[in-house]
């Protein structure tokens, strides 16, 4: 695949989006949406086909404002429905499921940080329909943490505004969205969050993921030279991170929803194979592979391992959902520890069940028309967004020690 500059045709426009009204109307349209996009998930995944039709259907269900807040005329979702959507989508097409990842923790990010001014202004734009992507770390840095991306006081201006300078990578969402939000230092080296307009001068998104899982997500390099970026689109992050917050739960949340999801499509896909194409093993003796002792051993501990990471999934959500406004240092280090625990098992269930597909199925399913190295390629991309060891060194901290896990969306 070569890397090409996305062209400005391309860019989405703004559409009126519906509007969820509950949050059972929320998992429906979900369903359904799932459903449609579910028939032609492997063929978007083999030949790379970006999904800018289903993005737009999905977004302008009204399902990508589902968290605006109920004072400004969204319906609040819980973070129970929310990762059951994300849960729902990554199901039919995982890379559908992880596009908006960024877009809901960016709106977090707004109802915890931003003045009321611009929590008015973004949230109206996402009730219209507005997606907001990312500007993901950067490729050089030492790690995840370490920001190079510079927003530079335009003191010739005498308007407040700053001039974005940077490359930065692993940029989901970016391809498709309206608002391209970025880490940046600012000219003392204080972290800011800075929202730039997908088409301002300047700013590139560079079509060149060449991953072999979450193939369709164009998760690749948006570059900003001299972008101009008003005050008003700028988030400071010094004194607010210094607060406890929601913001890493919540992101890992969305993770282990996403990974969840690639899961339960896994198991459906092996059961699916192996009661209506697969053959019993020659010394069985058995009509039928569906009968193998062995088979029925193995989906069963597929099928109790993924309720297992569902309910842990529900409960982290539950967690979240029972936090009040105003938190303590020690219900972040709660909600942080119970997400790591939901992340670790739907981490080792979507490996687990995407790698047992085949060993159950037999060698017919590796056959490139059914497609069904997806469901391993994604789980294994996606899962390595943050390291599944780390969780269990956050939760045997915590029990042992009594040791929060770290402040960070990777936390």
């Amino acid at each position: 695949m070569s890397a090409h500059i996305l062209e400005t045709v391309r860019r989405p426009g703004l559409r009126q989006a519906q509007r969820i009204t509950s949050e059972a109307l929320a998992l429906q349209v979900a369903a359904e949406l799932a459903a449609e996009f579910a028939q032609s998930a492997a063929e978007r995944d083999r030949e790379r086909i970006l999904p800018f039709d289903q993005i737009e259907r999905f977004s302008h269900s009204g399902l990508w404002a589902i968290t605006v807040p109920r004072s400004h005329g969204g319906i609040g979702a819980s973070w129970q429905t929310v990762a059951e959507v994300f849960r729902l989508i990554s199901a039919a097409d995982p890379s559908i499921g992880q596009i908006p990842q960024n877009h809901f923790g960016n709106l977090n990010l707004i109802a915890k940080l931003a003045s009321e001014e611009q929590q008015r202004f973004f949230f109206n734009e996402v009730l219209e329909g507005a997606r907001l992507g990312n500007a993901g770390p950067e490729r050089n840095g030492k790690n995840v943490l370490d920001v190079r991306t510079r927003a530079t006081l335009d003191t010739a201006a005498g308007d407040g505004s700053y001039l974005l300078n940077g490359t930065r990578f692993y940029s989901t969402g970016a391809l498709y969205a309206h608002w391209i939000p970025s880490r940046a230092l600012d000219d003392e080296g204080q972290p800011l969050v800075v929202y730039s307009r997908h088409d301002a001068p300047g700013l590139r998104v560079i079509d060149d993921w060449s991953s072999f899982g979450q193939r369709t997500t164009a998760s690749g390099t948006v570059v900003f030279d001299n972008v101009r970026v008003p005050a008003s689109q700028v988030l400071p992050l010094k004194d607010a991170l210094q607060q406890p917050n929601n913001i890493g739960p919540v992101s890992q949340l969305i993770q282990a929803a996403i990974d969840a999801g690639i899961a339960h499509a896994a198991v459906q896909d092996t059961i699916a194979f192996v009661t209506t194409r697969s053959r019993p093993y020659v010394d069985s003796g058995l009509e039928r592979a569906s009968d193998d002792p062995y088979i029925l051993r193995d989906i069963g501990n597929l099928s109790l391992r993924l309720h297992a990471a569902e309910a842990l999934l529900e409960e982290a959500a539950a967690v979240l959902d029972s936090l009040p406004a105003k938190i303590s240092f020690e219900q972040m280090a709660q909600a942080s520890v119970a997400v790591a625990e939901a992340k670790v098992l739907s981490t080792e269930v979507a490996l687990l069940a995407s790698e047992k597909l085949f060993e159950l199925s037999g060698s017919a399913a590796t056959l490139a028309s059914h497609n069904l190295d997806r469901h391993w390629r994604n789980a294994r991309v996606h899962t390595l967004h943050d390291p599944v060891r780390w969780k269990y060194f956050a939760v045997g901290n915590y029990a042992l020690n009594g040791t929060p896990p770290p402040r960070h969306s990777w936390s």
